[in-house]
């Protein structure tokens, strides 16, 4: 990867030198014209403000962008943002600057926030939500403590869909097809009732074969993976000096479950704890790689859904406007599928879950008008799930045995969370502004159920045993905000910050001893602790060149305390997965983003991206210290780059050629259960489209292909009782079209 570093080097220089100063050689020039530069409106400090006058490093894409870029889904966000990775797990698992979790059980929480319309979604597993009718994306990198708080300790991921507008009947159809027989189909319609009430429809249908293929021991169906339908209806009214926006929306999600494969299709060296598992897939092909070679019969279905509604209203009473945004959501979760044990063979497994969440946010602003800007406003959340996984056979391959169920049956799992916040900021001159913020949080989770070894799911068969899941735990955390913010000129914002994250702590399977009967957990083993990292960052965005450079750079340190790390162990008579604190870690890392527009209908964007994630404290076992280990999914280097040149037409159309890459460096995945790393080779992945907009943007017709190396790209790995490989999507290519009306 030599060629890589020096490359990010010699563009991190060419950047953040020669574009800095042309910067400052060039006159000050006042321009207002900020939405023809590129520029966009994000809410990332809760209001409306410019990408480039907030001082946050965040990365906002618009719905436009995404359909140009064919980015369909989270996980394909990662091709437009420094530091970023969204992966399929036991639902999406994000990673921010090095900052993860991969608990996705009822009991775990993430460490980034995933948010449709700013409405937190608890479950990772109804996360992988289709993009349609999107107004934008707004990804915040680092700790978000203060005004978004629950579980921000890496950042946040906020989804945003189009609201319904009054300015006049419209619509669109999109329609995609590619290879694995992908097919998306999504229809708006926007209809004003009167001049100040509007509804919007939109539905979207997304279908797609599984990407992997099955071996000749392999007697089940994999297709479809992904057989979905959605819905969204939202309403708007306009009162005076206030507005309601309502909305619903409705997902069935159906197909086949299966998305894991065996390590042996990847390393060798990686059963024998402490080992160093050895990449073996270099000199294999594609379809090699993604082949499931392990027998398995039997049923691979998913039949989930899930629906919510919420309310987001806005009144400006004169020296203080009020919001509340508020939602209630369910989530029906009903799969079948298998797991790999020990990569020797497989065990068919039972998912059957009912979730419900509710979310209350009260806010008050004042001041737009004077210097001093004053937010402060109080939050609830509460979760509650009942869920029954059942993995059979894997103790006693015989059924009517004990020991032939393995399950967890838990009824209720509750987590419930209260906080305090309130932000100022104070303009000590026209060009100089101060921001402090604080938040109290307060938070409860307890569990009632137990992991069973049975006979059959009932579990009521003499020798069956129950081993109770009893937990209740209380934690409390006071997060903060500090920063600076200074116009250099009328384009150039410079920004220091100083921000804390917290995620409250959990607990594992069984029970505290004396507490029960059964228990047998000391306190210590059974919960474990928040997490907290406090950020040190710096930052620059400037346009400069009549805006056709934009640039964007950041610098930053974590400390980061008591690390929440899961991993699947025997200890608590069988297979189930225990989270413990590890010591300390450190981050440090460099973000360089550049847009550059050398022509009219010519666009070259750039970034680099460095990152030093590393334990500093962290006794694996007594005798296992990894300090100076990376963390997961942390590669040193990562560099893009991108150009589109539009061609213009006689007619008014145009034609639209584009081309990515994004070249990553190895990095490492931790599988705690056997104390050793899997290392992820560098990658490269490029993406090209060709696209016919007809005049006035009516219509349009794309071809494009993403990742055309076809590289495999492990994005997660696990040995001991489960062993199994994740990975990213292979080469995809496709056709797509639209109308707008």
């Amino acid at each position: 990867m030599n060629h890589i570093r020096t490359s990010a080097v010699a563009i991190a220089i060419a950047i953040a030198t020669g574009t800095i100063n042309a910067a400052y050689a060039q006159d000050a020039v006042e321009d207002d014209n900020y939405e023809a530069s590129g520029d966009i409106i994000v809410t990332a400090t809760r209001s409306q403000s410019l990408a480039s006058k907030t001082p946050v490093a965040l990365s906002a894409v618009s719905g436009e962008q995404l359909t140009a870029a064919g980015i369909s889904n989270p996980t394909t966000l990662a091709e437009q943002v420094p530091n970023l990775s969204i992966d399929r797990a036991n639902g999406l698992q994000i990673t921010i600057r090095g900052v993860s979790s991969s608990d996705g059980t009822e009991k775990g929480d993430p460490s980034a926030a995933f948010m449709v319309d700013g409405i937190y979604i608890a479950r990772p597993q109804v996360q992988e939500v289709s993009f349609f009718d999107i107004a934008r994306v707004e990804v915040l990198r680092g700790p978000q403590g203060t005004l978004f708080g629950r579980n921000t300790t890496a950042g946040l991921v906020n989804i945003i869909a189009n609201k319904p507008s009054v300015s006049g009947f419209s619509g669109s159809v999109d329609a995609t097809y590619g290879n694995y027989d992908t097919r998306q189909l999504t229809g708006v319609v926007n209809l004003p009732v009167s001049d100040n009430i509007a509804v919007r429809a939109a539905a979207n249908y997304d279908y797609r074969d599984s990407t992997m293929i099955a071996g000749p021991a392999f007697d089940a169906s994999l297709d479809p993976y992904k057989n979905n339908l959605s819905g969204r209806l939202s309403a708007l009214f306009n009162f005076g000096n206030g507005s309601l926006l309502l909305r619903g929306d409705y997902s069935r999600m159906r197909g086949q479950t299966a998305n894991i494969l065996p390590v042996s299709n990847f390393y060798s060296n990686y059963a024998t704890s402490g080992s160093t598992p050895i990449y073996n897939g270099a000199d294999k092909s594609a379809d090699d790689l993604m082949t499931f070679g392990l027998p398995f019969s039997g049923s691979l279905d998913r039949r989930n859904s899930t629906w919510g509604v919420l309310g987001d209203f806005e009144y400006d009473l004169g020296p203080v406007t009020v919001n509340y945004l508020g939602s209630y959501r369910e989530f029906d979760r009903d799969e079948q599928g298998f797991v790999i044990v020990r990569s020797a063979g497989t065990a068919a497994n039972d998912f059957d879950g009912s979730y419900w969440q509710t979310s209350h946010e009260l806010r008050f602003s004042a001041g737009n008008a004077g210097p001093l800007k004053v937010q402060a406003g109080v939050y609830y959340f509460k979760e509650k799930s009942a869920i029954g996984y059942y993995i059979f056979g894997f103790t006693s391959p015989t059924p009517g045995t004990r020991g032939y169920t393995r399950g967890f049956p838990q009824d209720p799992t509750i987590a419930e969370s209260k906080a305090l916040f309130g932000q100022a900021t104070y303009s000590l001159t026209d060009t100089l502004r101060v921001t402090g913020g604080v938040r109290y949080s307060h938070d409860e989770k307890s569990r009632v159920g137990f992991s069973v070894t049975c006979q059959t799911p009932a579990c009521d068969q003499a020798g069956d045993t129950l081993a109770p899941n009893n937990a209740q735990g209380t934690f409390s955390k006071v997060t903060w905000r500090a920063g600076l913010d200074y116009d250099l000129d009328s384009r150039s914002l410079l920004y220091a910050v100083v921000s804390t994250g917290y995620k409250a702590g959990g607990f594992n399977d069984g029970c505290e001893v004396g507490t029960a009967p059964g228990c047998a957990q000391t306190r210590d083993a059974l919960y474990y602790q928040p997490e907290e990292l406090t950020a040190y960052e710096v930052g620059l965005k400037t346009r400069f060149a009549d805006n056709r450079v934009r640039l964007n750079l950041s610098a930053f340190h974590y400390d980061y305390t008591n690390i929440q790390l899961s991993q699947l162990t025997q200890l608590c008579g069988g297979p189930c997965r225990v989270t413990t604190n590890a010591g300390k870690a450190k981050v440090d890392g460099v973000e360089a983003e550049s847009v550059i527009e050398p022509y009219d209908g010519g666009k070259l964007d750039l970034s680099v991206a460095w990152l030093d994630a590393r334990f500093t404290e962290f006794l694996l076992t007594p005798t296992d210290d990894w300090a100076g280990r990376a963390l997961d999914r942390s590669p040193e280097w990562v560099v893009a780059a991108g150009y589109t040149h539009q061609i213009n037409l006689a007619n008014g159309g145009n034609i639209q050629l584009g081309a990515r890459t994004r070249v990553s460096d190895s990095y490492q995945i931790a599988a705690l259960g056997t104390a050793n790393q899997f290392r992820v080779p560098s990658y490269t992945k490029t993406d090209v489209q060709v696209a016919y907009n007809a005049p006035d943007n009516r219509w349009y017709l794309q071809a494009f292909a993403k990742n055309l190396e076809n590289s495999i790209v492990v994005t997660s790995a696990s040995t001991g009782s489960f062993a199994y490989i994740t990975v990213a999507d292979p080469r995809t290519y496709g056709v797509r079209a639209g109308i707008k009306f």
